[in-house]
This record gives structure tokens, sequence and C-alpha cells, in this order.
């Protein structure tokens, strides 16, 4: 793998500390525990030496002995003893991590959930007199708090998920067999990424909507060629490809705008709204526009609701044939 300056600030970051503990250690010992070669770990030195305290002065910097690194091959660092203070968080940096650990809190559960309180306790005692908590707060849904544990058990161990699953687009409850991939939080919605066997493929699974599951004995299978979606990004930079659909929503059909993301939502003097939303797959929206039935109107592309006419139509067809 490349050396990039990422990997090389995050070594940094250990280097220090461990060369304080290993006074004198060999260069091949010490380039054997990074993994690097010695001609990296000299340059990481190098760097060293010109890093320290504000000011700059020769006083204010880490100090190598570079005669003993040529000579002998041994380190020695000094004057680096700041490196053992205390961490010290502004209100800003404390706020932002208590409410990552909230976050991530609310979609695990067991050790896991009890080890991230632990952190929230020190955390906010370290604080000071202005708690995070009195400023900002995390809300989250999520699955039940056993759902949770035995999410987290299969990942844990490696093991295949029997998931009991409601389909809030077609308005049923599916039971399918997936390999958990992970857990995450986006825009306020804990989901479940996993590959799915009823499918065939990776499927994205919304915590809260997971009705029942059990750990099977089963391991999980490798799915090397699978790619998650990029969690730095929100939903609307994933379907940033799918094609757009305009809909024309009833006044008691405008949750949609509430409950989807959304590229456009336009309110109507009547209470309804006109709402422009990216679609990755038909049959999404064919069983959502059947159970909105009168509710929304396809305004464009015009031929997108379609499928779910000619569905609506043959359902009549057959409710005609057998009560007249």
């Amino acid at each position: 793998m490349s050396d990039t300056s990422q990997n090389q600030v995050r070594r940094l970051l250990s280097l220090v500390p461990y060369l304080r503990e290993h006074d004198g250690v060999s260069l091949t010992v010490v380039a054997a525990a990074f993994n690097v070669s010695e001609e990296t770990l000299r340059g990481d030195l190098n760097v060293l030496w010109m890093c320290g305290m504000p000011g700059l002065m020769p006083g204010d910097l880490i100090e190598i002995d570079m005669d003993a690194v040529d000579g002998e091959g041994v380190i020695h660092l000094s004057n680096a003893d700041y490196l053992t203070r205390p961490l010290r968080l502004a209100a800003d940096e404390a706020l932002a991590l208590v409410l990552a650990l909230r976050t991530l809190r609310e979609v695990v559960a067991g050790t896991d959930r009890r080890a991230i309180d632990s952190a929230l306790v020190k955390l906010e005692a370290a604080t000071g007199s202005v708690r995070p908590a009195d400023r900002a707060s995390v809300t989250v849904t999520a699955a039940r708090e056993e759902v949770q544990d035995r999410i987290g058990d299969a990942l844990r161990r490696g093991k295949r998920l029997d998931l009991t699953y409601d389909v809030a687009s077609r308005a049923e409850t599916t039971r399918r067999m997936v390999d958990p991939l992970r857990v995450f939080v986006l825009e306020g919605y804990g989901y479940l990424d996993a590959w799915c066997y009823s499918a065939g493929g990776l499927r994205t699974f919304r915590l809260d909507r997971i009705a029942g599951v059990e750990v099977t004995d089963t391991d999980a299978e490798p799915h090397p060629g699978v790619v998650l979606k990029d969690l730095s990004v929100g939903w609307f930079d994933a379907l940033k490809d799918a094609p757009l659909v305009t809909l024309e929503l009833r006044p008691w059909a405008t949750w949609i705008a509430e409950y989807y993301p959304t590229e456009s939502v336009v309110p109507r003097d009547d209470g309804g709204a006109t709402v422009t939303l990216r679609v990755t797959d038909p049959a999404w929206l064919r069983g959502l526009l059947l159970r909105l039935g009168g509710g929304a109107r396809v305004i464009a592309p015009p031929d997108a609701g379609q499928s779910a006419a000619e569905a609506a139509r043959e359902a009549l067809d057959q409710y005609a044939a057998i009560f007249g």
C-alpha cells in the first residue's frame, strides 16, 4: 500500500508516544512495529524533528538524536513531555463528540452500549459547567433493543440473520435470510446493510421496520464484490444518478414529502403539494402509487406511472370478474 500524508500523520501520532516509552530502541525494531521500511522511518524522524509547540524555536521543537540514529541505529527522542498532558476539549469539540456518541448509541446494544454510556459520563463530566446535553440533543429512529442486540451479536460473530421485515412500499411483511454487513445512522434513522438472499444482492433495511430477527448458526458468506454506500454523503448524493419523478399529491398524501428524500416540494393552494424525487426502483414507485390510490398523480415523466395504472386496471378487472 502506497504511503500518503494522511497515513504518515496517523503514524507520527502513534510514533511519538511509542518512542517516549522505548528510549534507545533500534530503527529495525521500530520499523517492524509500524510495518514500514527503515527509509520511511527515517523520513518520519526528519518530520518529527521539525514539530513541536508554537514558536518554532529550538527549545519548542521535539528533539531527536540524529547522530545516534545514523551512527548506532537507535532512537532517542526528548522534549515531547507536553504530549502527556491531559486532553482539553473546547465546548464545541465536546459537543460534537457527545452527539456522535449518542447517535452511535442508538444503533448498538449490550456491551457496546454500556461502553458508550461510560464514555459519555466521563466526557460530559470533563466538559465543566457547560454540559453538551443542555445545548443539543439527538433523536434517532432505530430498532427495539432486543433486535439491536441480535443484529450486533450476528455482526460480531459473523452469523446469518433470519429477518422479518415490514416493506412500507408494498404494505407487506416479508421473511428473508441475510448476511449482515454493517449498521449505520443517516438523517435520523438507523439502517442495516446486508446481503439479502431473497433479492440476490445488497439491500438496506430500516431498523425500525425490522419486526423480528433471529441469529442463525450459519456463518455469513463473504461478499467481496459488494460496494457499500459512501456514508460521507447523504441520500441525495447516493441517488444523484437516479431518474427524477414528479408527483402531484393530494392533501392527505403530502406525508410523502416528509417521509422520503425529495429534490423539491412546492405547496399548492388546496393543501396538496408537487414533489420531485429520485427513483432507483420502478417497482418501488409502482407500489407507492398503488398504495396511495388517487392520492398521487404522476406529472413527469408521463410513462413513470404506467405500470401502476396497468396493475390497478388488472386488479379492477379481476374484481369485476369475481363479483360481477
